[in-house]
């Protein structure tokens, strides 16, 4: 057994929604219906861990 636990679960998770985060009327929002970044995740794929 660990033990009692110390710290409440919910300190250690959050969650975030850039949804919220980001006005509707942002500059970004516009610029991502032109920018396409799906390629990103392959070329940084050497730089994750298995």
């Amino acid at each position: 057994m660990m033990g009692e636990r110390t710290v409440a679960q919910e300190a250690l998770f959050y969650s975030f929604s850039l949804e919220r985060h980001v006005p509707a009327d942002h500059l970004l929002r516009s610029i991502d219906r032109f920018v396409d970044l799906s390629g990103i995740r392959e070329e940084l794929k050497p730089f994750y861990s298995e």
